[in-house]
């Protein structure tokens, strides 16, 4: 059967996603891990992911409740936390019959929380303010705030917060938040959460009763190493060759003429760019992979096209493939070229590029 269209892939491997689940929940066997994934599974596809984690881990989290309903509609049933809690007090209703767990970050949540019949209450987390200073109560208020509204706190409460610097491992504003966040959670009775990826990896002493696993379930540990990981890419993204031309010493490829060859040079055009998702500003030398060898981008990235220089290979074809990131060349390093994260090149990637799911 002839299958028609661009071949263009975002391979996403279940086997390596659940594996880098089972490492990072094996740092902290005293805590439960939650799965972030939240902007489409980072995205990887949030149902799929889902999915395979389904025997896996006790619950989800996402941003806020347009993605927890796209979840429930595909029977997705285990808990969902809501990071950024609800918009408006219909919404903390709703939560209760969708099994949708909410952070209350202000004070007006706690109202609307307590205007609901008790029978009809989501299970909540408490953000707690210790500084990151995006969302939660502010620390110097959070004592009067838990006080105030003691009736609403049960077993199942946690207090939530954030580490600005988790990944610097010597930054000592890390150890003040910790303390802070255990020790008001040892003074109310309540279990907390503070650890993401990078906290699981190298801060014991911030897991709590529930660590939140973002970057890391991808794959990703950049810039945080630990010799106890081998954590695998789950996306491999590629893309095929379509067409190839040889240009002399001098000539240019690409917009603006930035880039001018130096030698004879063999240039391969590959149907991605930056409307797939592949970063605009990725600058000539960001490296892919093709025939066992990387390969440096030269010229600027179009919205459909890259280039690259293929001189060195040998028998470079139409329809070769390249990857443009995966286990070959890791996506942090063409974000680094780029000037960036690997979180904005793997949740910027778009709808156009198609996603396989594979195990191995």
């Amino acid at each position: 059967m002839t299958v028609f269209g661009r071949p263009t892939y975002a391979d996403i491997n279940l086997t390596a996603l659940v594996d880098n689940y089972r490492q990072m929940s094996a740092l902290a066997i005293k805590s439960k891990t939650m799965a972030v994934i939240k902007a489409d599974a980072y995205g990887h596809g949030s149902v799929a992911i889902a999915q395979a984690l389904s025997n896996e881990g006790a619950g989800f989290a996402v941003a806020f409740i347009d993605e927890a309903i796209h979840l429930r509609e595909y029977a997705i049933t285990k808990p969902i936390l809501l990071l950024e809690g609800v918009m408006c007090e219909a919404e903390m209703a709703l939560a209760h019959e969708l099994n949708l767990w909410v952070m209350l970050h202000t004070r007006e949540h706690f109202e609307w929380l307590r205007n609901l019949d008790p029978s009809l209450r989501p299970t909540v987390w408490i953000k707690v303010d210790t500084g990151m200073h995006r969302l939660g109560i502010e620390f110097a208020n959070v004592n009067s705030i838990l006080t105030e509204f003691s009736d609403l706190l049960i077993d199942c409460t946690v207090l939530c917060s954030h580490l600005a610097c988790a990944d610097e491992k010597d930054n000592v504003a890390n150890n003040k938040q910790v303390a802070q966040l255990a020790e008001l959670a040892e003074l109310h009775g309540l279990d907390f959460s503070l650890a993401n990826s990078a906290a699981i990896s190298q801060w014991p002493s911030s897991h709590g009763c529930w660590n939140r696993l973002g970057i890391s379930l991808y794959g990703c540990t950049q810039p945080v190493k630990n010799k106890e990981l081998t954590l695998k890419p789950v996306m491999t993204l590629s893309a095929p060759v379509i067409a190839i031309r040889t240009l002399e010493k001098g000539e240019t490829v690409g917009y603006g003429q930035s880039w001018i060859a130096q030698r004879k040079t063999i240039i391969a055009t590959v149907a991605i760019g930056y409307a797939d998702g592949y970063p605009r500003h990725a600058q000539a030398g960001t490296l892919a992979w093709l025939h066992n060898q990387t390969i440096p981008l030269v010229g600027r990235v179009s919205m459909d096209m890259l280039t690259f220089d293929v001189t060195g290979l040998n028998q470079v074809e139409v329809g070769d493939i390249v990857e443009l990131w995966g286990e070959n060349v890791l996506v942090e390093d063409v974000a680094e070229y780029a000037s960036t994260i690997s979180y904005e090149l793997l949740t910027r990637l778009s709808a156009r590029v198609k996603r396989r799911y594979i195990t191995s």
